[in-house]
């Protein structure tokens, strides 16, 4: 009777929860196909950010691209939802859909002009983060010499702020993101970043990091991909230990999910190969078959941070309440 107990309270803790991906991993390309959103629908996940551009492909490859999935998005209305408001993510739960936004994985992608803030936004993209491992125009990569954010990144934080764009730390370098969460006036976001004390990789941040950015009234999403959760781990034990060092450290009501799940069959070993300062060596990138999470694992965090003791409401909240709070806040 006890395990029927826990599983009947997983179950309804789970059901109710409104469940939210900051990121998904998809590789930005027009020909991408999006049928793999199914397996977020089908985990019981009612949000997830899909990435449509980063640093290295040219800044224009970002419009076709987010002509293509708004298409396919709008084409297949009785599963998935194009998100402008928390409104619209509240519907979807309800609905039994998965709503969708965008994010920029670097700001290469503006090509320098602050305009293209706002442009992106009408076009779907709520949120964005500075650089992609390395250095560009607005700010420092975590892969790269530490210059913090430029003079122009300054400005594209409160651009930011103005439109209602959730500004977001991963992937970029400490002095940048310490920077960006003193001036942004709105809450910010580590969307799929995990706690270096657990596991060392320079993907991962800092204890400072974590701090700051829940004292903004931020989020930190744990990310699924082996490599940055351990040697090359990706079990949901693993992902639920860099969970509760972050709640010990800030509080659940900073703590989220971020899985960087990749659905299609995706070869990056060319892409890899060809750019290592991106990717550097002694990183663990040429890590042979890299393991991520599936969205299904999310059901089993759940299940994890009851048997831990968390509260139904603090998991809850991991599980996409506390990420809502910050879209609330920022979308307006």
């Amino acid at each position: 009777m006890g395990d029927e107990a826990t599983h009947s309270r997983v179950d309804t803790v789970y059901r109710d929860a409104l469940v939210w991906d900051s990121h998904a991993g998809v590789y930005p390309d027009p020909r991408t196909d999006l049928a793999g959103l199914e397996n977020w629908r089908q985990a019981g996940i009612s949000f997830v950010s899909l990435n449509v551009v980063y640093d290295i492909p040219t800044w224009e490859t970002a419009f076709p691209v987010l002509a293509a999935y708004r298409r396919y998005i709008e084409s297949n209305l009785d599963r998935y939802l194009m998100v402008d408001t928390t409104d619209d993510v509240k519907r979807a739960k309800r609905e039994g859909k998965l709503a969708v936004a965008f994010d920029l994985e670097g700001m290469c992608a503006l090509n320098g002009d602050l305009d293209m803030v706002s442009l992106f936004h009408r076009l779907g993209v709520r949120q964005a983060l500075f650089a992609y491992n390395l250095n560009n125009e607005v700010g420092g990569g975590c892969h790269d010499e530490d210059i913090g954010l430029t003079e122009f990144g300054r400005t594209v934080v409160q651009e930011m702020n103005r439109v209602g764009m959730i500004v977001d730390c991963s992937h970029s370098a400490y002095r940048t993101t310490m920077e960006a969460m003193d001036i942004s006036t709105d809450p910010v976001v580590f969307s799929h970043s995990n706690p270096k004390a657990v596991w060392h990789h320079d993907r991962n941040i800092t204890d400072d990091q974590i701090r700051a950015c829940a004292a903004t009234g931020g989020v930190v999403g744990v990310t699924g991909l082996g490599i940055f959760l351990g040697a090359n781990d990706s079990s949901t034990g693993t992902m639920v230990e860099h969970a509760c060092y972050l709640a010990e450290l800030v509080g659940p009501e900073h703590v989220g999910i971020g899985l960087d799940h990749i659905f299609d069959d995706l070869d990056l070993t060319e892409e890899l190969s060809a750019r290592p300062d991106y990717w550097p060596p002694g990183q663990g990138y040429d890590t042979p078959n890299i393991n991520g999470a599936q969205p299904g694992q999310i059901y089993e965090i759940c299940d994890q941070l009851l048997t831990r003791g968390f509260s139904d409401t603090e998991v809850t909240g991991i599980l996409g309440g506390n990420f809502l709070r910050v879209a609330h806040q920022v979308w307006g």
